[in-house]
């Protein structure tokens, strides 16, 4: 059955497997000890170091094995604040960056701190330009990103690494998701990324630090990892993480092209297939394999479900599959439709026939979640009766409020409007998509005596 998340996390690659299983044998030891069964322990630890800084583009003595991707991302981020407090306090992140770094941010803000989100982009991206007249006397960090784990849009982390560099102000990237693929670019001081992510074991991140970079850990310190990562070494998980991550880069190149063209063809065949469909993020300028698009009128968790029960996992950012019922914060940054969001990311050796499958199966699970729904069919045509309406969807869940809308809006003349009253904080996003898609006009918001009013004019 088709496994369509390794942005999520990657199956275990064959080598990691292997060496893992090698591992076990030689690396159990305390690789402080200067016995046999430490210094072997320790050569494994040292080689599995070298293998992964050949990979970063780094020196060895620069690379920290962490417990997480997570954990190095809070790590790298809390380490140069400490250690630049007499800078200043202020830290630069974009608004699509990963959630960890988003968290740190808040914790930062909320100690005194203060912390500039730099906006994108409808295709997910940052200007440079933008991300450089953030930047001040007193800044202590930047964080950025190397390419979207949502939409796979990728950030032109040189530029910003430039600007960084004349500013003298630390970037921290975040390339967990893009590191499979190549080194990063660019002047880069800090590196974080996760094993996981590359068909490494779970439970293993990598922290770079360049030398000069001024960086104090924080919470109590031992003398392992540089006092970077307190606690015993996982050293057969961390021997099996620098194998795959030097594994998938010996492919990285071939298997790109041949996802590259596997993504294009959904990215193609997908609007074709199904009626009213966004696809989000970078058309170019993104990773290989990974693409995501949002369906009009379907619930995400339903349809997420009913393609589990076709055969194929994926993802999703919609607010309908999350516990909160918000919209995630990657498409609202952008601006982008969330409703029956799809991610789907590929893993290496996915075929052309799970592809094919896959866009066959998709058109019949949409429109069967359409159907149960209630939407209106995508050919319909408005017909012109009636006056201006209000539609209330209080307390109505995404997708019904921009279901509702679809289903009134040829019940008024062209040039009058309908208002609907939601308390859906999708529905910030998804009314204004819809507008775009269906060739309407989105008026504004304001609020409303309970939840707010969103008024769209009729014009076709």
């Amino acid at each position: 059955m088709p496994y369509f998340d390794t942005a999520s996390s990657a199956p275990l690659h064959p080598v990691a497997r292997q060496a893992l299983q090698a591992s076990l044998d030689e690396g159990w030891a305390d690789p402080a000890r200067l016995y046999r069964e430490g210094r072997r322990a320790r050569l494994l630890l040292d080689a599995a170091r070298e293998a992964a800084a050949e990979a970063l583009g780094c020196r060895p003595d620069e690379i920290v094995f962490t417990p997480s991707g997570t954990h190095a991302l809070h790590s790298g981020i809390s380490g140069v604040l400490a250690a630049r407090r007499r800078v200043g306090g202020h830290l630069v992140v974009s608004s699509v960056e990963h959630s960890a770094v988003l968290h740190s941010a808040a914790s930062w803000e909320s100690a005194g701190g203060s912390v500039t989100e730099v906006g994108v982009d409808r295709l997910g991206s940052v200007s440079a330009d933008e991300f450089a007249a953030a930047l001040g006397s007193g800044t202590a960090l930047a964080c950025l990103q190397s390419a979207n784990h949502e939409v796979g849009t990728e950030q032109p982390v040189g530029a910003v690494a430039d600007a960084c560099r004349d500013a003298g102000v630390p970037l921290l990237v975040d390339a967990a998701q893009s590191l499979p693929w190549g080194p990063v670019a660019g002047d880069w001081a800090l590196l974080t990324a996760s094993a996981h992510k590359w068909g490494g074991p779970a439970g293993v991140g990598l922290l770079a630090v360049r030398k000069g970079v001024r960086f104090a850990p924080q919470g109590p310190v031992d003398e392992r990892e540089s006092g970077r990562a307190p606690g015993f070494e996982n050293i057969p998980a961390i021997v099996a993480a620098a194998a795959s991550l030097r594994a998938v880069r010996a492919e990285a190149a071939e298997q790109a092209v041949r996802l590259r063209a596997l993504v294009d063809r959904i990215r193609t065949r997908v609007p074709e297939l199904v009626p009213d469909v966004e696809v989000v993020g970078d058309p170019v300028r993104r990773l290989p394999h990974l693409v995501t698009f949002s369906c009009l009128y379907v619930d995400g968790e339903t349809v997420l479900h009913e393609l589990d029960r076709a055969g194929y996992s994926v993802s999703s950012g919609s607010s309908c599959t999350s516990s909160t019922l918000t919209p995630s914060h990657v498409l609202r940054a952008m601006g982008v439709l969330s409703e029956g969001n799809v991610r789907v990311s590929l893993p290496l050796g996915t075929t052309s026939a799970e592809v094919d499958g896959f866009l066959e199966a998709l058109p019949r699970v949409v429109a069967s979640v359409r159907e149960r729904l209630g939407a209106p069919a995508a050919s319909a045509e408005p017909s012109g009766a009636g006056s201006s309406l209000v539609v209330d969807a209080l307390g109505r869940r995404c997708p019904i409020p921009v279901i509702e809308l679809a289903k009134v809006i040829g019940d008024v003349p062209v040039g009058a409007t309908v208002t609907v009253l939601s308390d859906d904080e999708a529905a910030r996003l998804d009314i204004p998509a819809w507008c775009g898609m269906r060739g309407q006009e989105y008026v504004g918001e304001q609020e409303a005596e309970r939840g707010v009013a969103y008024v769209v004019r009729r014009l076709v």
